[in-house]
Order: structure tokens, then C-alpha cells, then sequence
């Protein structure tokens, strides 16, 4: 089944816990069978969070996102709208929860786990995460609330009085436990009554906080304040608003998907605004121009992609992950912005040429690389936990 050297390892028995019938199990199982394998066995989240869910020895589980259904998002935010921005401390605390209890009865029944629950917890707290990162010596851009004993921050003052601390005039604004730049604020101050912040966040006139697919630039503080002190309960992080480099124009960075340890998977996101979610109307960028560029400006896209296994490397006991990296203008200096677990869903992108998952899909690449996975296991690595 393996695309990678070093010979064949039995085939494994795949149990997938995610939402029947979503794009990502879709996708995962057209994987599957396309190796060759038997259909994995799909559990889910809905029995995991009803104390359902069973597994059984000499598994592989593999836990994906629990995101996109209606009855599970009900149940880990309290929530009966899913484009409702609050709730995600709510989220955070049930989600983590259920990983750990599926972890504990997947290891009680002696199957094996291709994502650590701990390390799940850390992922999804860009706070911890970004702590771990700058721990590990990773290039990360500069924050007031990294690490586990970062300040709390309850409100719109408190984000002035740290940004104001840290010497930034320009932060992104980010609820601890969000992703696909849901509750993200890009925030300008230049003195009192002098704000700006570009978000997808859309406040009504009742005070609820909406993700809308329009980004939009407030700056009447009042509506940024109001914003923030709604999304506070919920953990707040805070770092620079570092400039990026640029492809024809538009703002760009990078998702490189890391699987077993190695960088396999590269695109390139542009935007007019500072998100790049291609979803919020960030586009693929061209990688063979982006290779030029990072030449042409002295350096190596080896060595990027060394950048975003070390920032993989902070969580060896998850198969896989994306890293978000930033270009500064010269395209000569780097920083990880975040690391997601579940950055793998890039359908129709194929591997590096140059690497071992070349003309395979991310899922694909994840198969192929299970053997390898073994061989770390083997070399005693573990999760990041302690580092938190």
C-alpha cells in the first residue's frame, strides 16, 4: 500500500471517527479504496459525545474534525446556530473531553491512535500552541499571551493595554479556540479613538457575533470593543500583525501539510486582505513563482519546508498537521503562524514532486506514510504534553 521505501507493513484495519457522509470521511475513503484497503470503519462523533462509541484491538484510529454537523456542534457549544461566533470555550472544553475519552477506550481496547488527544488539546488553543512553538525555538511572530501562563485578557481594554505593553500598533486578535479565521480581528490602533480591525465577524444590532463569508473593516471602536468583550469569555490570544510577502499583488502565505515528519503537501494562499482563507476569498497561489521568488531572494524552499517540520515536530504523535507560514516581504525570513489538526482538507492538491507523497492527494499521503509513522513510533517519541 505504501508509496514510501523500505518495504510493506501489514495492512491495517482503519477505524475513522468523524460525520458519516461528510467531504472529509468522503474523501478519506476514496483513499482507502483507491490503496487498495479494506473501507475503514467510520465512528461517529455523535456516539463519541453519547458515550456510543467503541473500538476494538489492533486498530488504526484516525480522529477527524468534528465540524460542519448541526446535532455535534449543538452538543459541544451549546448552540443552536452554526454561524454563530460565541460559544468556542464551551467547544474546546466538550471536544477535548470527548478525544480523551475516546483515547482512553481506543488504548483500553488495544487499537492505536494516529492523533493524541493531549496534543489535540494543545493544537486547539493557539495560545498553547504558540507557547510550545516558541519553546521549541520555532519562529513565531511576537504575543503577550503565549504559553499556558499568558495574562487573561476579559475585554477590549485589556487588548489595548497589552498591545500598547508589547510595542504593537498593529495584532491580530484571535479567539483561543477558533479556526478558519472565525472570531479573527485584524487590529490597527493609532491612539485614543483610532481603530480599525478587518474581520468575517458580522455584529448585529443586538450585540450577536456572526461568521459571514464578506470580510469587513470596522472603525468605530465602540463596534471593535463591542466584539472583542463578547469573544473574551470564550479566551482571547494576541500576536503581531507581522507584514507579509506578496505574489502578483495580493498578500501571501503558506499551508504546508506535514505527515509522519515530512513537509509533503504546499499551497500557496493570496488575498487582498490579511486573511488568506480561501473560503473568505483567498485564492491558490502559484507555487512554481513562489519557488522562483524565494531563490531569487537568496534562499531555499528546502529550508522553509525544514521550518514547517520542526514546528511539526512539537506534536510527533500527530500523524498529521497543517502549518500556516508567513513570508516577510524579502521572502528571506519566516514565522509560523499556526498549526492546525485537521489542515489537511485541500482537495485536488497533489504532493510535492520532489517528495515521497508526489501525485498523491493529503489523504493518500497519510496512508502511504503509516509505515513510516511505525518507525518513529519505534524511535520513542512522544506527545508535546510535557512541554505545555
Amino acid at each position: 500500500m505504501s508509496a514510501y521505501p523500505g518495504g510493506q507493513a501489514p495492512e491495517p484495519r482503519l477505524t475513522v471517527v468523524g460525520i458519516p457522509g461528510n467531504r472529509r470521511l468522503s474523501l478519506f475513503q476514496n483513499a482507502v479504496r483507491a490503496a487498495g484497503l479494506a473501507p475503514a470503519r467510520e465512528v461517529g462523533w455523535l456516539d463519541v459525545l453519547r458515550g456510543r462509541a467503541a473500538f476494538g484491538a489492533g486498530e488504526t484510529v484516525r480522529i477527524d474534525s468534528p465540524g460542519e454537523d448541526p446535532e455535534v456542534d449543538r452538543l459541544l457549544r451549546g448552540a443552536d446556530d452554526q454561524t454563530r461566533v460565541e460559544g468556542t470555550g464551551r467547544w474546546y472544553e466538550r471536544f477535548t473531553a470527548a478525544a480523551r475519552d475516546l483515547g482512553r477506550a481506543a488504548t483500553a481496547a488495544g487499537a492505536e491512535l494516529l492523533d493524541d488527544p493531549d496534543e489535540l488539546a494543545v493544537l486547539f488553543d493557539k495560545r498553547l500552541t504558540h507557547g510550545v512553538l516558541r519553546a521549541a525555538g520555532v519562529q513565531v511572530p511576537r504575543s503577550p499571551t503565549s504559553g499556558a501562563a499568558g495574562p487573561a485578557v476579559s475585554g477590549w481594554d485589556d487588548v489595548r493595554t497589552l498591545m500598547a505593553e508589547a510595542g504593537l500598533s498593529r495584532a491580530f486578535v484571535k479567539i483561543a479556540h477558533g479556526s478558519s479565521a472565525s472570531g479573527v480581528l485584524a487590529v490597527r490602533t493609532a491612539g485614543p479613538g483610532r481603530v480599525s480591525a478587518t474581520t468575517s465577524v458580522e455584529l448585529d444590532d443586538a450585540g450577536r457575533l456572526f461568521n459571514s463569508l464578506r470580510v469587513r473593516r470596522y472603525t468605530d471602536e465602540r463596534a471593535v470593543a463591542a466584539i472583542v468583550d463578547t469573544l473574551a469569555p470564550d479566551g482571547l490570544h494576541i500576536e503581531q500583525w507581522v507584514p507579509k510577502g506578496s505574489q502578483h499583488g495580493r498578500e501571501a502565505d503558506l499551508r504546508v501539510v506535514v505527515i509522519a515528519g515530512r513537509a509533503t503537501h504546499v499551497v500557496v494562499r493570496t488575498s487582498t486582505s490579511p486573511m488568506t482563507n480561501l473560503h473568505l476569498g483567498g485564492a491558490r497561489g502559484d507555487l512554481d513563482a513562489l519557488r522562483a521568488t524565494i531563490g531569487a531572494a537568496g534562499g531555499s524552499f528546502s529550508t522553509v519546508l525544514m521550518m514547517c517540520e520542526a514546528a511539526a515536530s512539537c506534536f510527533p504523535a500527530t500523524h498529521c498537521v497543517g502549518v500556516d507560514l508567513l513570508p516577510a516581504p524579502s521572502w528571506r525570513r519566516y514565522a509560523v503562524a499556526e498549526v492546525n489538526a485537521f489542515g489537511d482538507l485541500l482537495p485536488g492538491l497533489t504532493g510535492l514532486p520532489e517528495r515521497e507523497a508526489a501525485g498523491l492527494d493529503t489523504y493518500a499521503a497519510q496512508l502511504a506514510a503509516l509505515p513510516r509513522r511505525a518507525e518513529r513510533g519505534e524511535a520513542g517519541q512522544r506527545p508535546c504534553k510535557h512541554l505545555v
